[in-house]
């Protein structure tokens, strides 16, 4: 248990400290009078940076960090990565069309080579290109509805409306996480084009599925007509194919962002053969703007092959798998029975045990104050974590020297929260 007036008396002093630390960020801040919500921080007290390479970020007051946010899996390769820049710099801006000039040789092959490396690793044969998963996403949406007649597309919850239900939107059916009985009534009605969905819910906390839901919800979609559409935006970092190959799921659409690009806004959607025949007796459906731009499909290209390789994968769930035995080894030490999940190259842990089982939960679970001093303490002390949730991602470059830098402060902030 958490004594909740001490928890308030260190949040105050890790504050004060931070303010102390950061001055030059405190200003950055507060100049900030035309951004809407000052945004882009993500934290009410950000750090304003002035360089990143690897792991590793600076802020504007000279502070190295061990970056475990990695913009929330944006740079999942690492900051700014040497083959990503060298192709950055031989793209062209702006283009439509393939060049084959001296500067951009490659260009007018990188598109294919995307699509290939993805086919390889996540078994889908054709590849449409974007510049956020939330376009690839809504790719995926037009491209099944219009293959359907159907409009609505069924999602998972990621917290509960004021009603205690998932909460509906025009257009969408929203079942709970791990719920087969509820995702089985959404589809009763036969007009559901797609479900789409994460095959580890990530929103709200990681949620896991319970042994044979996704099976179950393959079995149900296949039943009812439905599409399955497997966002591995986030999930991305179980494999070099994503929970999709690891778990051979058999999704009919991938689609995927933040990661593939290296830092650059990328993004992407995989369809089977089956839908592309589909698709094919659509002939007024418009494909033309699924083509990618020669600046993204340069740093999707060098981040796939040269980066996040199946090797580099290897070693980053590695890491993990070191962050979050470390991450036990000191709730076990305090008495706290917090649960810690791991998913592939990124480790959450939470103030709960069991974990959740369903984003509602899952957002129930959730300890702002709790989040907000651990965020801080470790910022601190040099470790950065995802704002607003006790998440880590490891990148190439993340060594051990970094995850036992965690550790080490990780466990200060446990021990003065608990003594």
């Amino acid at each position: 248990m958490i004594d909740r007036g001490r928890l308030a008396t260190l949040l105050a002093r890790e504050h004060a400290t931070y303010a102390d630390r950061n001055p030059r960020s405190v200003a950055a801040q507060a100049r900030a009078r035309h951004l809407l919500g000052r945004a882009p921080a993500m934290h009410r007290t950000p750090l304003h940076l002035s360089g990143a390479h690897g792991a590793h970020v600076t802020d504007l007051d000279g502070h190295d960090l061990t970056d475990f946010c990695l913009g929330d899996t944006a740079a999942m390769a690492g900051h700014s990565p040497a083959p990503v820049a060298e192709a950055l710099r031989r793209a062209g801006l702006g283009m439509m069309l393939p060049t084959e000039n001296a500067e951009n040789a490659e260009n007018a092959e990188d598109a294919e080579a995307v699509g290939a490396e993805l086919a390889r690793r996540f078994g889908l044969p054709l590849w449409g290109f974007a510049l956020t998963a939330a376009d690839a996403n809504r790719w995926a949406a037009r491209l099944l509805r219009a293959v359907t007649g159907r409009q609505v597309i069924v999602v998972h919850a990621h917290s509960r409306g004021e009603d205690g239900r998932p909460r509906d939107r025009a257009g969408t059916r929203v079942v709970e996480f791990n719920d087969v009985d509820g995702l089985a009534r959404a589809l009763a009605h036969d007009d559901v084009a797609a479900v789409l969905m994460e095959p580890v819910l990530t929103g709200a906390g990681l949620v896991t599925p319970e042994i044979g839901y996704l099976a179950r919800v393959r079995e149900l979609t296949q039943r009812h007509g439905t599409y399955l559409v497997n966002d591995e935006t986030y999930t991305f970092c179980e494999g070099p194919g994503g929970a999709t190959r690891a778990w051979e799921l058999q999704p009919d659409v991938v689609t995927i962002g933040k990661a593939i690009g290296g830092g650059v806004p990328s993004a992407a959607f995989g369809i089977t053969s089956e839908l592309a025949d589909a698709l094919a007796t659509r002939p007024g459906l418009d494909l033309s703007g699924a083509g990618g731009d020669a600046l993204s499909m340069a740093a999707t290209r060098a981040t796939l092959t040269s980066v996040l390789t199946d090797d580099a994968f290897t070693h980053m769930i590695s890491m993990a798998r070191a962050f979050a035995a470390g991450v036990r080894l000191v709730l076990d030490r305090n008495g706290l029975t917090w649960s810690v999940c791991q998913l592939g190259a990124r480790v959450e842990y939470r103030f709960v045990s069991p974990a959740p089982r369903n984003g509602s939960r899952s957002a129930a679970a959730a300890d702002p104050k709790l989040e907000d001093y651990l965020y801080v303490y470790l910022a601190n002390r040099g470790v950065l974590l995802t704002p607003g949730r006790t998440a880590a991602l490891m990148c190439p470059d993340t060594t051990l020297d970094d995850v036992a830098r965690h550790q080490e402060a990780f466990s200060g902030a446990v021990k003065e929260l608990v003594s």
